[in-house]
């Protein structure tokens, strides 16, 4: 029985995991990343002392807007064991003041809340399912194509009172504009009417990697259905609070909110 034990010296963002326990990884290693291994047959891997579960070898971690930026992660493999100690990128975020909305628009009515704490178990239950699926490991493309009017972790300002930062992509596209599957995955929430969302479609691909797209005009799918890459899900509305057609596309992990534009290639308005 060997043993092998050391800490590797920290590195930003572009960490080279060692060849003995990883194959292949895919990602970035930021605040809002998500990194997707490939380890070495009979390979075990924890994340600040947390096993990370696997399927066909491939598993995947992130990091939400916030986290610490201090991780680190331990593989183990035939009797190898290596800590590899993980500094993230920090990021410097965007401050958006939208003014003139009615206040509606920004604080609910008491009546609504009962309706607004309903849908929140709703969503809260539908991300915490955690399937075997390999669609987090195939790559994601842009689930539409328009101009980008909003990113990931920007923090809002509306009529001029701070409310919680925004977590996803804002793509604006004509009402209609179709919206397809970013990658594989099994449909686990598809509601026409959400309070704050409108139309909401979460997709379930695999360990925990989750994304949502919202103010959706239509749905073409159903809780349960199986996508494909590349599928149409529903179309660009402004259902919900919006102030106008568009998508905003969300990604989860575990509890983590993840910034989509790192895990497309490319630009949608390209």
């Amino acid at each position: 029985f060997f043993l092998l034990l050391f800490i590797l010296p920290f590195a930003a963002v572009a960490i080279d995991l060692p060849r003995d326990f990883v194959k292949a990884q895919r990602g970035q290693f930021t605040q809002g990343g998500m990194v997707v291994l490939h380890l070495q047959n009979a390979t075990r891997v924890s994340l600040n002392g947390e096993a990370l579960p696997q399927i066909d070898g491939r598993t995947v971690l992130g990091f939400g807007r916030d986290s610490a930026l201090n991780h680190e992660l331990a593989f183990q493999r035939k009797g190898k064991r290596q800590y590899v100690a993980i500094k993230l990128k920090p990021r410097q975020y965007d401050i958006q003041r939208i003014d003139g909305l009615p206040p509606a628009m920004v604080t609910p009515p008491d009546e609504e809340w009962p309706r607004i704490i309903a849908q929140g178990k709703l969503k809260k239950k539908a991300r915490a399912i955690a399937t075997t699926q390999r669609g987090f490991s195939e790559g994601f493309v842009w689930p539409t194509r328009g101009r980008i009017t909003g990113v990931y972790g920007s923090q809002r300002f509306y009529n001029g009172d701070a409310h919680r930062p925004h977590f996803g992509i804002d793509i604006a596209a004509p009402r209609g504009t179709p919206v397809t599957a970013p990658a594989a995955g099994t449909v686990t929430l598809a509601e026409p009417d959400m309070y704050f969302e409108g139309g909401l479609v979460f997709i379930d691909h695999g360990l925990s990697v989750t994304s949502a797209y919202m103010h959706l005009d239509s749905l073409t799918v159903k809780v349960g259905d199986k996508v494909k890459r590349g599928d149409v899900i529903a179309t660009v509305g402004s259902t919900g609070r919006s102030t106008g057609p568009h998508l905003d596309w969300r990604m989860f992990w575990r509890g983590a909110r993840l910034d989509p534009a790192l895990l497309a290639e490319g630009n949608p308005d390209q």
